[in-house]
Formats: C-alpha cells, structure tokens, sequence
C-alpha cells in the first residue's frame, strides 16, 4: 500500500474544501445542525488568499487512486529571536485522515512532508496544536510539548 503525497492547487478548491469541511466536523464534533456556511466561506476566502500567495501549503494523502487524507500548513514571521532569529514560523494544522485507513502511515507521511516543504524554505520553529489520538503520531517525529504557552479566552478590558 503506498502512499503518495500531492501537494493541491488552488484549481482544487472544491476538493480542498469538501476535507477542510469534514476536518472541523470530526476535529470540533460538530453537531449536524450546526451552521457551517460561515466557517465554510472564510475558510474559501483563506484558500484563495493564501494558497497563491505561499503562505499555506495543502497536501492530500492518496493510496492509489483514492485520496484518503489530508494536511496544511500555514507559513508566516514573527519578529526573531534568539529561539527563532530568522523570525520564520510555520504552522501545522489540518491533518486529517480516513478513520478506515488510520495507523497507516497516511498521518505520518504528510506531516513529514509538510514539514520538509518548511524547512527547505529555512523554517525551523514549527508548531501545532494535538487531540488526543495525535499525539502519539507528533511524539514520534520529534514534536514536543510547549511550556509558558497560553491563549486568551476572554476579553482582556474587564
């Protein structure tokens, strides 16, 4: 069973769109009545501004002929530090696949090759966020956890 690892272009943008969508219904347990048109019109917005311009790259997983699952990554700066002095940043997100073709190398194959995409551009912090059943994946290419992370939930005026 091979994988193969396609990097998508933005003509694909129906298809990037279909995984994108079953991605935030499966990763947020989505109930079926939830409204994803607002969430389905700025994650097009985001594929068209950032796919041309460089900023993010979209991968499907295929085994054969079958596309079976999929990642991104998105690509950015920050200002450097002596952690990071080029000031190059990337983000993983997206990693999806088929639950039937899990713990298959599908998850490990497009992490990897996001993550050579990233380097080879001179990024070295590359970061992501992990559910539970992911972590394993993460751990074993050389991710760790973060520590002195937070994010803001509330507004920060009261």
């Amino acid at each position: 069973m091979e994988i193969t690892i396609k990097q998508a272009e933005i003509t694909e943008i129906d298809q990037l769109m279909t995984w994108r969508m079953e991605v935030l219904r499966n990763v947020f347990m989505l109930p079926a009545d939830y409204d994803i048109q607002p969430l389905y019109s700025a994650n097009r917005e985001y594929y068209i501004n950032s796919i041309p311009s460089g900023n993010h790259i979209a991968v499907f997983a295929n085994i054969g002929e079958t596309t079976v699952g999929c990642g991104g990554i998105c690509l950015y700066s920050e200002m450097p530090s002596p952690d990071n002095p080029s000031g190059k940043c990337a983000y993983l997100m997206n990693i999806y696949t088929e639950e039937k073709y899990r713990k298959k190398g599908v998850g490990k194959a497009v992490v990897r090759y996001l993550v050579e995409k990233a380097q080879a551009q001179g990024i070295t912090k590359i970061y992501l966020e992990t559910s539970g059943c992911g972590r394993t994946l993460y751990e074993g290419l050389g991710f760790q956890d973060m520590t002195d992370y937070m994010k803001l939930t509330e507004n920060c005026h009261e």
